[in-house]
């Protein structure tokens, strides 16, 4: 996988959590549908916790940013907590910055400090 591609991966965890790992460009050029895809999919399953482990990604636009808000629309309304791990590269973490959208999603350092939450 390039580095301008989507990889999207999606584990269960034994307690029901839903862990989906994205790697490379979540832009419009790489397009967002296999994690749009594995976001609904989760949302739907009505688990307690879907985690979307970002520490991979090493870039994202507004159209990435879009599909994280959607997603995060989509869980509130199925009642299952998102949440966006990391650690965050310096250009993802701006992006949440400079849209304002830091307060819109819940974050946690690590896989496994968001397994906590």
């Amino acid at each position: 996988m390039s580095a301008d591609e989507l990889g999207v991966v999606v584990e269960t965890t034994d307690d029901g959590v839903v862990v989906i790992r994205v790697r490379g460009s979540l832009d419009g050029w790489s397009g967002p549908s296999g994690l749009v895809e594995a976001l609904e999919k989760a949302a739907r399953a009505g688990g307690r916790l879907t985690v979307a482990d970002l520490s991979g990604l090493e870039f994202a636009d507004s159209t990435g940013l879009h599909a994280l808000l959607h997603a995060q629309r989509r869980h509130t309304e199925a009642g299952v907590r998102l949440v966006l791990a990391g650690p965050l590269g310096t250009g993802v973490h701006r992006l949440f910055e400079v849209s304002g959208t830091l307060g819109a999603f819940s974050f946690a350092d690590t896989v496994d400090a968001a397994l906590t939450c």
